[in-house]
């Protein structure tokens, strides 16, 4: 597998396959999203996340794949310190806002934060129609949590400082997609990086998470079985979800990679029609089909003329 990749980095087949890659990241991380509904504390879903994520990564880290070399191992060091900013940024953006307004101020921004740094880090240029799609996912992603903050039955919550954390949450984004993709592009084997990765990135949480516990009163305490089994499913889906963005960032272009992952929130619009019996109404399925067309036009905004 790891020959394949490496082989088809650069190819019109290596972008065919970080398109697949890139959608069925964009999924995986919507079908988390519908997970959440009636979440656990958002610090203690995201320590039982890493926690699982360390113990299944570990016997591949430490067997499966070949060991880091020190230059990778300075991009893993790296990551570290990003992706705990991002957890950080999202859960205290979770505690203070709804979800249904948070998730779509996130990924609406970070696309477009994350094509400035791949142009400025990577030298990737973009066509003008891509741009335009960019513009069309960002502002329908963007639209929609505005369309979510106005339904009845939200929470008040501290909206504004839940928004201003999730707008640092999508420069982490940004930042981190940049970041992890020299991260991968710099490891002779993609896998090694992938492994290495979850393992190191998932020590911090687990730790904040058991402070955490430890300060709530019993009876507040969720109870475990649950929470352990809510962890499990997430970090299968992080690793189909983080793992396929970021094989795809390998394979292709990162801004295009970054954008189509923000699909997550069409995918998640759709899963709570189809599945969750939610109402769409037209406006919704305006904005749905605008990001959809954005998408589009990132995709093949560059191959036109």
């Amino acid at each position: 597998m790891s020959e394949t990749i490496v082989a088809l980095t650069g190819t019109p087949q290596g972008a065919q396959l970080a398109l697949i890659l890139a959608l069925v990241s964009a999924f995986a991380h919507a079908a988390f999203g519908a997970l959440q509904k009636g979440r656990h504390d958002p610090w203690l879903t995201r320590g039982a996340i890493d926690l699982w994520l360390a113990v299944l990564s570990a016997p591949v880290a430490l067997i499966l794949v070949p060991w880091p070399s020190p230059w990778v191992w300075g991009f893993l060091a790296g990551a570290v310190g990003l992706h705990l900013a991002y957890k950080l940024t999202m859960a205290l953006a979770y505690e203070r806002a709804p979800y249904t307004v948070v998730y779509p101020v996130v990924r609406g921004t970070g696309p477009l934060i994350t094509l400035g740094f791949a142009i400025a880090v990577l030298g990737e240029s973009y066509a003008p129609l891509q741009w335009l799609g960019v513009a069309a996912l960002s502002g329908g992603i963007l639209a929609l949590s505005g369309v979510n903050l106005h339904r009845p039955g939200l929470g008040a919550g501290d909206i504004g400082r839940g928004i201003a954390w999730a707008l640092a949450a999508g420069v982490a984004v940004a930042a981190y997609t940049t970041w992890d993709a020299l991260g991968i592009r710099a490891a002779a084997d993609p896998f090694t990086f992938l492994a290495w990765f979850f393992l190191v990135t998932a020590l911090d949480f687990p730790l904040i998470a058991a402070w955490r516990w430890r300060q709530m009163a019993p009876a507040a305490r969720p109870a475990p079985g649950p929470l352990m089994l809510r962890g499990l499913v997430g970090a299968l889906v992080a690793w189909v979800s983080f793992g396929g963005v970021t094989l795809a960032t390998r394979l292709d272009k990162v801004g295009e990679a970054a954008v189509l992952r923000e699909t997550s929130t069409l995918f998640a619009a759709l899963i709570g029609w189809a599945v969750l019996g939610e109402r769409v109404g037209p406006l919704r399925a305006a904005l749905m089909a605008l990001i959809a067309a954005g998408a589009v036009l990132v995709e093949f905004g560059g191959r036109a003329g």
